[in-house]
């Protein structure tokens, strides 16, 4: 297989992970719409900034490992979610599988070595960054949940 497809691989994988944090964004978002404004300022702290700040970081890393490289890179755009659901407790565990998703994604990558081997300092970096900011998202949301409400 070719450095460049190897590369293009990891690129495409770097983008499951992102979707992943896109989900987890939409999720969130339509919890904190179900919230008292207490419990929104909590939730966009705790939980939707750490995740917002960890997909700009991955969206970041994925395009500039894509244009140092000369990469084919998806576009993505931010997901809607809609329910008729009013259960917030639904959304805040959808949001925190796909962000448990991209972290396992991500590990996964990163114990691959292709990221040592294909990758560079950057996007080595900017991956461990990204498992940085929402490497905390699962404790911070069994707090949140526990504390919901009162």
């Amino acid at each position: 297989m070719a450095d460049r497809d190897v590369r293009q691989g990891l690129l495409d994988t770097i983008g499951e992970a992102i979707d992943e944090l896109a989900q987890a964004l939409a999720a969130f978002g339509v919890a904190y719409e179900l919230l008292d404004e207490r419990s929104q300022d909590r939730l966009e702290e705790e939980l939707f900034g750490p995740v917002q700040k960890g997909y700009g970081r991955a969206k970041r890393t994925y395009a500039d490992f894509a244009a140092r490289y000369k990469l084919d890179a998806a576009t993505f755009e931010q997901p809607g979610s809609s329910s008729g659901s009013r259960d917030v407790r639904r959304f805040l565990d959808m949001a925190i599988e796909s962000v448990d998703e991209a972290e396992e994604i991500l590990i996964h990558l990163q114990d691959s070595g292709q990221t040592v081997e294909y990758g560079d300092a950057d996007l080595r970096a900017g991956l461990s960054g990204v498992r940085e900011l929402i490497g905390h998202v699962r404790h911070s949301s069994r707090e949140f949940i526990r504390t919901l409400g009162r």
